[in-house]
């Protein structure tokens, strides 16, 4: 906003929402999202009291991944509107106070990008070494046995060049080679274009997968009792491997310095990485965001595979945060556009759904780190089953029907019970609305004063009246690891809140062991002070000042 001085920390403790713009608002009558859809509802992004937006990306594509297959960087793809579109939603965005940041994918392209159509012409062409080419192996196997994470092996059989590409995610995907310093300065210069264009910054997707090992080194096989599912699903052979040599290479402290260069040369630019990685997710986080001379702020996937943050979990991930780099700053969520909504993925029971929902939200708010939302998850919204005829995901298509994909967490917003497609698009969605998610439109839960939506408004706006909550330190009142309590203290050299967190779904009384303790807000929840004794309904929380 104008004459309103600039916050150059405004990323430390911010709430960014996340916008997937095929799904948000349909102004063309496609049935697909687009930019104008996104700006024309910032006014309600406003109202819920976040400090930014995150737009996935909608670069020019084939959209085989959905835009995450960039044919050209610098571009809108027409499906989403032109760069005069984006100018416009930038400076809505900044009138309304809201910072925007953009979905970067600079890890690989779509091979329809010319960069790859110049590669593959032949091995010495000027663009011959910008992407991972390797020899087979004398029997024409492929180079080693790296797997790709939507399925089958990474490399890719090319005719012309008579060689195999590493691709991480979709053959039609190919990853850049960024041992190549021309590759590092173009990816810069994308940057750049947006920088200028008036971006705030940018969420850089699959941040640690930028560099791969040279030497091409088999991965060991990972034991069963050490797999998880976080970044890939069960039914996945990538979860088999420990991946010490396709991606998470130090090289990328290099490069994450020279971009970090870059954004500071603006006035209050910042970057929050996507750190995919089952084994270590928080040591990566920590190498990433410590030093203040690289990333800003990460996120890994602990908050964001099957096991919900119980006490135990949040305890153990800032433990071992805090012995990794106590300087680290961390970008928590629990919910986005890859991943099964978390009211799916941590299911309660149904007449406790509503009161958990309030407890989650509280409880992302209230760790140290910044944080993200997804949309609809204001709402409450269910992961959508969506059946095999309809589904649009290639992942989700590879892997049916033990894993469907990604598609259920995608389905449109849904923003009028009467209208139309919940009032997101005149024609037919990309992908269908499920009844239930009809029931929950942004029109009824605003009537409705004490809705889940209003709740994250109330949160939101208590995280922003105390400092504490947003930028302050946080210390565990527990010398082992918690119970089924989990207690600790938000706190700056101004002010220190204490927040409870009761994480089962029966009524909790203990004894209240801190003197000088005023209940600070009561974020609906009837927890009571009483006798020294702190009682706490089923999945209640307690806010209190510490004088």
């Amino acid at each position: 906003m104008l004459g309103k001085e600039i916050d150059k920390d405004w990323w430390r403790g911010g709430v960014i929402y996340q916008i997937y713009p095929r799904s948000y608002q349909d102004t063309n009558g496609d049935g697909v999202g687009d930019l104008n859809g996104i700006t024309s509802r910032l006014p309600y992004i406003a109202s819920l009291g976040v400090d930014a937006i995150w737009i996935s990306p909608f670069f020019k594509s084939p959209m085989l991944d959905f835009g995450y297959d960039v044919s050209d960087y610098c571009d809108v793809d027409p499906m989403f509107g032109s760069l005069a579109d984006f100018d416009k939603l930038i400076s809505a965005a900044h009138y309304l106070g809201l910072k925007v940041m953009i979905d970067l994918v600079l890890s690989h392209t779509s091979d329809q990008h010319p960069w790859f159509v110049e590669s593959r012409k032949d091995q010495s062409n000027h663009k011959s070494d910008w992407y991972v080419w390797a020899d087979a192996k004398p029997d024409g196997t492929v180079p080693n046995n790296w797997l790709s994470i939507f399925g089958g092996s990474s490399w890719q059989w090319d005719s012309r060049r008579k060689q195999y590409y590493l691709h991480n995610f979709l053959k039609s995907q190919p990853d850049l080679n960024f041992h190549n310093p021309d590759v590092q300065d173009a990816l810069l210069d994308v940057t750049r274009f947006w920088l200028d264009r008036g971006v705030d910054g940018f969420r850089l997707d699959t941040i640690n997968f930028y560099f791969h090992s040279q030497s091409l080194r088999d991965n060991p096989a990972l034991p069963p009792e050490m797999q998880s599912y976080n970044t890939a699903p069960s039914v996945n052979p990538y979860t088999y491997q420990s991946h010490l040599y396709d991606k998470s290479q130090p090289e990328n402290l290099a490069f994450l310095k020279r971009f970090r260069a870059l954004l500071d040369e603006y006035p209050a630019a910042a970057a929050v990485g996507e750190v995919g990685d089952d084994e270590k997710g928080l040591k990566i986080l920590a190498d990433y965001t410590s030093g203040g001379d690289k990333m800003h702020m990460c996120y890994a996937f602990d908050f964001l595979g099957p096991i919900e943050p119980t006490p135990q979990r949040v305890y153990k991930a800032f433990t071992d945060l805090q012995n990794e780099a106590p300087d680290a700053w961390a970008c928590w969520a629990f919910s986005n556009h890859d991943v099964v909504r978390y009211c799916t993925r941590w299911p309660v029971k149904p007449d406790l759904q509503d009161t958990v929902n309030r407890q989650r939200i509280a409880l992302l708010l209230s760790l140290r780190g910044s944080v993200c939302l997804y949309q609809g998850e204001e709402l409450g919204l269910q992961e959508a089953d969506v059946p095999f005829e309809e589904l649009q995901d290639p992942y989700g298509k590879e892997f049916w029907p033990d894993y469907k994909g990604r598609d259920g967490c995608r389905t449109p917003m849904v923003w009028e019970q009467e209208h139309a497609n919940s009032g997101f698009s005149v024609a037919k969605p990309w992908l269908p609305i499920p009844e239930d998610h009809a029931m929950t439109t942004v029109d009824i839960e605003e009537q409705n004063s004490t809705s889940l939506l209003n709740h994250y408004r109330a949160m939101l706006a208590f995280r922003k009246r105390h400092p504490a909550l947003a930028k302050g330190a946080i210390h565990f009142v527990t010398s082992d690891e918690p119970g089924d309590v989990l207690v600790f203290i938000r706190e700056t050299e101004e002010e220190r809140v204490l927040c409870v967190f009761n994480h089962v779904g029966e009524d909790r009384e203990i004894p209240f062991e801190f003197e000088n303790v005023e209940q600070l807000y009561d974020a609906g929840f009837d927890s009571t002070l009483k006798d020294s004794v702190l009682h706490l309904p089923a999945y209640g929380a307690y806010f209190g000042i510490m004088k």
